[in-house]
């Protein structure tokens, strides 16, 4: 496994003050823990100790062979980047991690705006102070990931980022490389966001005035979440108009810039535990969000992405959790990438309007203590089940959920990799707007079952996956004991090199009101290296990439 340099960018600071808290931090708060986690149905807090991603990282076995010192180095020695000043081209591990701290120039106490008459004589001056700008934010990231790449030797970077830090990532990838007349892909090979407004900021409260007055005043430079300034710094020079254009949307990269499958986005779903401002801002914001960024506007579209029931940031955040680092940590290293797909259901009856279609997922790895990904109704995020339009195929997929899996992660015995699949399916019965609750049963499903998926990788004599799929509902042992036997391994539909396909049919008889041939169809494939030749890198500025069929919908993810 190649392990390429990790690049951290944090989120929004706000003012001086909130700038000034955040240089503080020798690592931008990536460096920080939790002890809390919300557990079972009832959501009651319980003591788990996370102790921080970066710790994580510099502490696992991340090359599966159980070797010591497997894992990240943290390299510091004073200040990071004058460490890598200082060093000799490619004499830096690759395997190490990085804060771009690009606040450090806005902060006065570490600038000469805090000083007055010369410096004090240790020979080295202290560097201009310089307001805030995510532009500039974005090419001081392109400068430090040169500079990382030089000294390591790697042919590209991880991207990691939360929250406004997703935005700068972004900006590097659409305006300030394009402007350049430089290609995504020959310095970055992942970006994953945490909590990032790829859709900008928005109110469920005051009608729109609020965004207004944000965008109007800049208060607390709180402009760069609204689309005036955002089309601005995700555009690049030569393609950019005075305003937005009609269609325009903040939250899609074009497929010119950077491929959308190489990003992945994680979705926080717990507005409750946002304190900032005693509340006020997730009230703001409204339920369907982590308390700050809206659920429809923290992906990219055509992106990989998760859900989980954590809030923005703070004692239940995105970043120090368990959660959050076993989607980093798969989504970086994982060797196979997993979809499943609802594909060729039909809905019971004829379209009715007044009958709401939802499906709810949750995904589980062995092994871990936590859930992956989850989308529920309780959490303001099921999937809506559409009935077919006109031009609709019979085989119109509605995604459920990409996992991304390693086959190097240790596991008791040699045992397979097994994932786990809840699928609820559900109804709802709407008239004029209001819910009717006359023929409702609460707390059940019109369907409700598990799919347990175990997987072995391909080895050098066998090029394709084995694969086992089976339902919860027809299996007669406790699941850890079920061990699936050869003679139950499934085919490939597909038959063609990298790519193994295979279609489950749903349980019967709990899912057979969706039609004889609804099924989930599984794809496993192994993860494309950004050196693929069939990523197109061409200049930003050219014709536009046509998008894959249904690249607008974004892959419902987890890794």
């Amino acid at each position: 496994m190649e392990k390429l340099p990790l690049v951290y960018v944090r989120g929004f600071a706000g003012g001086e003050s909130g700038i000034e808290r955040a240089v503080e931090d020798p690592f931008y708060g990536f460096n920080e823990g939790s002890v809390h986690v919300r557990v079972g149905s009832s959501g009651r807090p319980s003591f788990y100790q996370f102790e921080s991603p970066l710790l994580r990282l510099m502490t696992e076995d991340l090359s599966g062979d159980g070797s010591a010192g497997s894992g990240y180095a943290l390299l510091v020695h004073g200040s990071q980047e004058r460490y890598l000043e200082n060093a000799a081209p490619g004499s830096v591990p690759p395997a190490s991690i990085w804060v771009h701290r690009f606040y450090d120039i806005s902060a006065p106490s570490l600038t000469t705006h805090a000083h007055s008459g010369d410096p004090e004589d240790d020979g080295e001056a202290p560097d201009p102070f310089r307001p805030f700008d995510l532009t500039s934010a974005a090419v001081s990231l392109l400068d430090f990931i040169s500079l990382i790449k030089n000294r390591t030797g790697a042919p590209r970077v991880h991207l990691i980022a939360h929250s406004m830090g997703g935005l700068i990532c972004r900006c590097l990838l659409q305006k300030v490389l394009p402007d350049r007349g430089d290609h995504g892909l020959n310095h970055v090979d992942r970006l994953f966001t945490y909590g990032t407004p790829h859709g900008g900021i928005h109110f469920t409260l005051g009608f729109g005035l609020l965004e207004k007055m944000r965008d109007t005043f800049n208060i607390q430079g709180g402009s760069i979440f609204g689309p005036r300034e955002m089309y601005a710094y995700l555009t690049p020079e030569a393609e950019r108009a005075e305003r937005p254009p009609s269609g325009w949307r903040a939250n899609q990269i074009p497929a010119h810039a950077f491929p959308a499958e190489r990003v992945f986005c994680l979705v926080g779903t717990n507005p409750a535990d946002y304190d900032v401002a005693l509340g006020l801002s997730a009230q703001a914001v409204g339920p369907k969000s982590d308390g700050l960024v809206q659920i429809e506007s923290a992906y990219v579209r055509a992106a990989n992405f998760a859900f989980v029931h954590r809030s923005h940031s703070g004692r239940y955040g995105l970043v120090n959790s368990e959660e959050g680092y076993q989607n980093l940590k798969r989504f970086l290293f994982g060797d196979l990438q997993v979809t499943a797909d609802l594909v060729n259901y039909r809905l019971p009856g004829e379209p009715d309007a007044e009958v709401t279609w939802q499906a709810e997922t949750r995904l589980s790895v062995r092994g871990l203590p936590i859930v992956m990904h989850e989308q529920l109704a309780a959490h303001q995020c099921p999937i809506q089940l559409e009935w077919p339009r006109g031009t609709d195929t019979a085989d119109r997929p509605t995604p459920l959920i990409t996992t991304f899996l390693s086959s190097r992660e240790s596991r008791p015995g040699g045992a397979k990799m097994r994932y786990m699949l809840q699928l609820r399916v559900l109804s709802l019965r709407e008239a004029h707007g209001i819910f009717s609750f006359g023929d409702h049963l609460e707390a059940s499903a019109d369907l409700d079952d598990v799919l347990v998926v175990d997987i072995e990788a391909p080895t050098e004599d066998e090029s394709h996956p084995r694969v086992w799929a089976t339902w919860a509902s027809v299996i007669d042992s406790p699941l850890r004991d079920y061990d699936p036997t050869d003679d139950a391994v499934l085919t490939d539909e597909h038959d063609a090199p990298g790519l193994w396909v295979r279609h489950v049919p749903l349980p019967t008889p709990g899912g057979a009101f969706l039609g004889a041939s609804a099924a989930v169809r599984l794809t496993v494939q192994s993860r494309r290296s950004a050196d693929d030749p069939r990523y197109v890198q061409r200049p930003a500025t050219g014709k536009p990439a046509e998008e894959e069929p249904g690249a607008t919908s974004p892959r419902r993810g987890s890794s």
